[in-house]
């Protein structure tokens, strides 16, 4: 992809789309579509993630009161009936979520594309009695159940003519509601952030990157590595930045004319830099700007025959399909599955189908053939060459991505040129961690490192944090000292959870202004935050604070004011799914057994709540939830009774800090003793793990993103702070930003109107966006108590079987 020409000026098209809130916080009551019956079913391409869809739809169901069947090898079992309807229950998905592909099954039907296996289809539903049908899919398969849904009246007349069907159920059935979900590795769906299998998808590319960088090391070579994507170049994008690829090819954005040259170029920067490897990604549908296909093997001719290097190509193929799901896929696919049960249950005949979505963090409902035909509108884009077209109607999520790539794209070592810029050298940045370690912090720095030496800039590294600063711990950053830190864990620079009035405001100053700071980046958690409060809070006392000041969240417990996501915070719930796979697996060929596992997180519950969603466990303790005696020995008897019904593994996740009096420990005591007769306990504290391993794609993407725009936001607000000296000063409350993502946009906050949103005295949000996924949880486990969340303090309180509930 060419970073000689400017991107795009998008403006999102995806924004006119009839776009309808989902019912997650909304009250549902438990048996409400008593004798309901729908059917869910997979067609099209397998992806990750379409288990944990259809266990939501199933155990969401059955919830409700509904008889579900899930239809094997989807529109061929539909065809051909028989066997092939399978009426579910709740041990039927039981051990599923974790699980790749599809249980039950996905074929290509050519009978179904044919008027007489419609209407075979059709027969075989309303014997079953059902006229609500859930479709897991791609845009083929969800445009297939449209025309099937607006056939459904000519099929059933049909039926009764040619009397396979009488004409009381007929009348009974006279139409057909459908509600579908993508699932969809290469995330083509138009309207929706993210398709099922997608992250899991970027999980699997972004481990064979990192597997291939050790050997393109030791022989200094170039790779070049093919990914799916047809028409869509989401993957290739996102693992380029998550990866540090050196070159990405996609079909909605070509390069432009003389690629091979500006290619060359890019490589050989590279390697006079230093780099011993480059890696190149490519979509499948890779095309130049007039339309014609670029391969991987084309790209190597060019490398080749130019540079004379040794050039390899990988293609990974369907490995990317593999594997299990993220913990993104599974907690994203459960979302889902239970929004489309409330969705088809609320609709009637006239209801247009609707498809389930994800935009940030909330779960929408979209119209199913507007997004068809958005969808489409792509592919058509691209034919008449009208690629920022093709990218405006991708959708906020790729644009923005885009964005920050074409962006990255730009970044090379800094020339004499650019060094002679002495008027940008005179206001040096700096760049520290404040809190614990989190994965994908490394990626933030690099990517504000890069951008800001490429406008000039000197950047000043911090170890250890304020700490650091005040042993003179601090270092000029060189280009070659930040290549490879996006998929390496931890924090490079250190960190120290001390903060500036806990060490001395009047010495954190003395350090500012001898090292003359001109803009400041904090990386870390609720202590970066409130850093940065103090600091804005004293500047009329030390005019060292008085230059541009960014907050980048980043810690694994997301407990950041004002932000919805901290960089970090996903790779801790991967690892988290992770060993709870493995203490399950743990347990093969034992007899009934439940596990307590304690995480981390402090006072915030998000890591406890969503581990417990991605892994499917029975209960989540947390300190924003009151529990007691009571609830812990109503789990207990929830468990002994699961254990009854067949199931044999429990899972319970506990925070560290949920409540001092029920511990760990107390707890499995309580459970071994009380449930003794049903099942034996085993508890496991996770510990720092958590903090380790190698970032996920979304935290390095993250990362990346939130670098890139604070290099960009900084380094602008610094020329707008120069005064007449020539120094930098500004006492506004817009240059002491935090940068959050809330529900659908980034945005830089005050930190100063951001503290409205925090609860100081235990680190955590007033109102956290995820306590509404909690009912959820509670709902997929089959509890007989289900929570309702309330607004006060964010606490939450039981309510019996019957009532209203929040789902």
């Amino acid at each position: 992809m060419t970073s000689a020409k400017k991107g795009p000026a998008l403006e999102s098209r995806r924004e006119s789309m009839d776009r309808k809130m989902g019912s997650e916080g909304k009250s549902i009551t438990k048996g409400s579509h008593k004798g309901s019956t729908i059917a869910v079913y997979t067609s099209g391409g397998d992806a990750q993630g379409m288990n944990a869809a259809v266990r939501a739809v199933v155990r969401m169901g059955l919830f409700l009161g509904c008889k579900v069947y899930m239809i094997k090898e989807g529109y061929q079992g539909m065809v051909d009936g028989g066997d092939n309807f399978v009426l579910g229950d709740w041990k039927s998905v039981s051990g599923i979520l974790n699980l790749g592909g599809t249980i039950i099954g996905s074929a290509r039907c050519m009978e179904f594309q044919e008027r007489a296996g419609r209407l075979n289809a059709a027969l075989n539903l309303i014997e079953h009695g059902i006229n609500r049908l859930v479709c897991i899919g791609g845009d083929g398969s969800l445009t297939g159940a449209d025309i099937f849904r607006q056939e459904w009246g000519g099929l059933v007349a049909e039926l009764v003519k040619e009397n396979r069907l009488s004409s009381e159920k007929a009348e009974l059935y006279s139409f057909l509601n459908i509600v579908g979900m993508v699932g969809s590795i290469d995330n083509d769906f138009c309207g929706t952030d993210m398709t099922i299998g997608t992250d899991s998808a970027l999980h699997r590319i972004i481990e064979a990157v990192d597997n291939i960088r050790p050997t393109a090391t030791s022989h200094k070579r170039c790779f070049i590595m093919e990914v799916m994507g047809r028409h869509c170049g989401y993957l290739a994008l996102i693992a380029s930045m998550a990866a540090e690829a050196d070159y990405v090819f996609i079909p909605e954005w070509p390069p432009e004319k003389g690629w091979e040259e500006q290619l060359c170029t890019r490589l050989s920067q590279e390697r006079v830099s230093g780099n011993r490897l480059n890696i190149i990604l490519i979509s499948e549908g890779a095309i130049d700007r007039e339309g014609k296909p670029i391969t991987a093997n084309q790209v190597k001719d060019v490398i080749v025959s130019r540079l004379k290097l040794d050039t390899r190509v990988t293609i990974l193929g369907h490995v990317q399909r593999g594997g299990c799901p993220s913990a993104f896929d599974r907690i994203l696919s459960s979302r889902m599955g239970a929004e489309a049960v409330l969705a088809l249950l609320d609709s009637n005949p006239d209801t247009p189908p609707c498809v389930v979505t994800i935009d940030g963090n909330q779960i929408m409902r979209v119209p199913l053939m507007e997004a068809v035909q958005r969808t489409k509108s792509v592919k058509t884009a691209m034919d008449n060459k009208n690629f920022t077209e093709a990218v405006q109607l991708r959708g906020r999520s790729f644009q923005q991505n885009l964005e920050a790539y074409l962006l990255m794209s730009k970044v090379k070592p800094p020339t004499s040129e650019v060094s002679q810029k002495s008027n940008v050298k005179n206001y040096p940045l700096a760049v520290l961690n404040v809190g614990s370690p989190a994965c994908g912090m490394n990626a933030v720095m690099r990517a504000f490192t890069c951008m800001a030496m490429t406008k000039g800039y000197n950047v000043y590294g911090i170890n250890h944090g304020f700490e650091g600063l005040m042993q003179n711990s601090v270092q000029q950053m060189k280009w070659t000292d930040v290549q490879g830190w996006v998929s390496i864990g931890g924090a490079n620079l250190g960190t120290s959870k001390l903060c500036p009035d806990q060490i001395g405001l009047d010495k954190v100053a003395a350090q500012f202004r001898k090292y003359r700071f001109s803009g400041i980046l904090l990386v870390g958690g609720f202590e970066a935050f409130y850093s940065a409060l103090v600091m804005a809070e004293t500047r009329a006392r030390f005019p060292e604070f008085c230059v541009p000041i960014m907050v980048i969240p980043a810690g694994i417990s997301n407990n950041v004011p004002g932000s919805d996501f901290s960089v970090g915070s996903d790779t801790a719930i991967n690892e988290i799914v992770d060993i709870c796979d493995r203490l399950r697996q743990s347990a093969v060929g034992s007899k009934n057994r439940v596990f307590i596992c304690q995480t981390m997180g402090g006072k915030c519950g998000y890591l406890a709540t969503m581990g417990a969603l991605a892994g499917g466990a029975d209960a989540a303790y947390i300190f924003e939830e009151t529990v007691g005696i009571k609830e812990l020995m109503a789990d207990v008897l929830h468990l002994a009774a699961k254990m009854k019904s067949g199931v044999r593994r429990g899972l319970v996740l506990r925070a560290d800090e949920a409540d001092e009096q029920f511990t760990a420990d107390f707890i499995h005591r309580l459970f071994a003793h009380e449930g003794r007769l049903s099942f034996s306990a085993r508890y496991s504290i996770i510990g720092e793990i958590q903090e380790g391993g190698m970032p996920s794609p979304f935290d390095r993407t993250l990362g990346t993103r939130m670098g890139v725009r604070c290099a960009e936001k900084l380094t602008t607000q610094i020329q707008e702070s120069i005064i007449s000296s020539g120094i930098v000063s500004t006492q506004i409350p817009e240059t002491c930003t935090l940068l959050g993502l809330q529900k659908r946009i980034s945005t830089f906050i005050p930190v100063q109107e951001a503290r409205k949103l925090a609860d100081f005295q235990n680190q955590i949000h007033k109102d956290s966006w995820w306590l509404k996924l909690r009912p959820l949880l509670r709902i997929l486990a089959k509890h007989d108590s289900i929570y309702e969340v309330q607004s006060i303090k964010g606490r939450a309180r039981e309510v019996d079987v019957g009532e209203k509930v929040v789902g």
